[in-house]
């Protein structure tokens, strides 16, 4: 066995000092968190935090809504060709949450109570949207604008984000939209993967939403459609009759948000029982915390069972 002993590396500790245990964070002047406000003023902080976040309705500031190149080259943003490097589609603010989902004012000692989360939804897109995206735009505004809707009256907005075309669709004209999707050639979106509802509560006068998934086989190309209305007037024309499969989606949509399809054969509950209260899956349906227990079921003979057509 060798007596020599091991000369430390380049840049170690020098002689007589205490090296530091592995894992221990140090703070210094640059280090995050070296001015941590004391116990006494975090609620002070968590209320600066809340004041200086963009309110619901307010365009995000400018700033936010960059990103670097690198980001860019990896893929986080979608920016189509000939637009400089850095810009990004603007947000339209629909919340601000404060705490651990929105729960504020309860024992929780892990600081996710003083959490403050902007909630913004991208805005319109401009041109070009890149690959297959205006195509199918192109082909869909000339079929509306010959049927004499017109597809600025057809289609409020056309949203490109994370590689997903959207187009946000006026409801009296979304049975039209759909047929044409279905019915041309050059569109061919013969397949409907169901639609779900969606609930935003701030989103004034757009508060629920119904969102669909269609795709085109034929093509190979996934769009989706998103209908925004206002929780006074939940109505939505139903599109059974151009995607039949939607029948037991439609239900459960209106039994979880609320949305009334209008035209559906049987538009029933079809999860909840026919006389449960309210819509569940809404974001302010009261937490009862009450056990609920199916009783009683039974299942009619075929000639008695409830008819849906």
């Amino acid at each position: 066995m060798s007596d020599e002993k091991t000369t430390p590396p380049e840049g170690g500790p020098e002689k007589g000092t205490k090296p530091e245990a592995v894992g221990t964070p140090r703070e210094d002047a640059t280090t995050p968190g070296a001015d941590r406000p004391v116990e006494g003023d975090k609620a002070t902080a968590e209320k600066a935090d809340a004041s200086a976040a963009v309110k619901p309705g307010e365009p995000a500031p400018a700033g936010t809504q960059r990103t670097s190149a690198a980001a860019l080259e990896a893929g986080s943003q979608n920016v189509p060709a000939g637009v400089e490097p850095g810009a990004r589609t603007p947000l339209d603010v629909v919340d601000v949450r404060t705490g651990l989902f929105g729960v504020s004012g309860t024992g929780d000692t892990s600081g996710f109570g003083g959490l403050v989360r902007t909630i913004a939804m991208p805005g319109p897109s401009e041109r070009p949207y890149g690959g297959w995206f205006d195509e199918v735009v192109d082909i869909l505004t000339e079929v509306l604008d010959e049927s004499g809707t017109g597809f600025a009256n057809a289609v409020e907005s056309v949203v490109v984000d994370r590689g997903e075309l959207t187009l946000n669709v006026a409801r009296e004209h979304l049975v039209e939209v759909v047929q044409q999707l279905r019915d041309d050639p050059d569109l061919r979106f013969e397949l409907s993967l169901g639609v779900s509802g969606v609930h935003f509560p701030h989103d004034a006068g757009r508060e629920l939403h119904a969102v669909y998934q269609i795709v085109s086989v034929t093509h190979g190309r996934r769009l989706r459609l998103e209908v925004a209305v206002p929780e006074g007037d939940p109505h939505v024309p139903s599109t059974t009759a151009v995607y039949p499969a939607n029948d037991w989606h439609e239900r459960e949509t209106w039994d979880f948000f609320g949305i009334v399809f209008d035209g559906h054969p049987g538009l029933a509950r079809i999860q909840m029982p026919d006389d449960w209260p309210g819509h569940p899956q809404r974001k302010d349906y009261p937490l009862g915390g009450i056990p609920v227990e199916y009783k009683g079921a039974t299942i009619p003979p075929p000639d008695q069972r409830r008819s849906y057509s």
